[in-house]
């Protein structure tokens, strides 16, 4: 049987996106919304086409996407993370493509905790010696 879709989970800081490759024109879908109405930045929606320019399948596969959490830079690195794991199911040979650019490797950079007795993560109160 031949699989109709291809599926890779992709995160990034707090959020989660799961994706979802079928054989299209290019159409891009974001949690039931257009590409355009979910990420207003030109900047993100670049961010999230990288993996498919690399990998020239630019208008090879709609694109749905269902995406939790974090802000939108945060679920823009998501959706490209999802997109070069399902890209890797379609197709093993673009790994050493994928690879080198970074776009496998999830980005393990979340927000440090606040400490008790501080201000924040590293911001102290202001000490006064008098």
């Amino acid at each position: 049987m031949v699989q109709t879709f291809f599926y890779g989970t992709g995160r990034r800081k707090a959020a989660t996106a799961r994706v979802f490759l079928r054989p299209g024109k290019g159409r891009f879908i974001v949690n039931k919304r257009d590409l355009e109405v979910h990420f207003r930045r030109e900047t993100d929606k670049m961010i999230l086409k990288q993996p498919l320019t690399l990998t020239d399948t630019v208008e090879t596969f709609d694109i749905m996407v269902t995406v939790r959490g974090g802000g939108t830079t945060g679920q823009a690195g998501a959706i490209k993370h999802g997109i070069s794991r399902a890209l890797l199911i379609y197709n093993p040979e673009l790994r050493p493509a994928l690879k080198a650019a970074g776009f496998l490797t999830r980005d393990s950079r979340i927000k440090e905790r606040k400490k008790y007795g501080q201000k924040g993560a590293r911001a102290r109160f202001q000490f006064s010696k008098r």
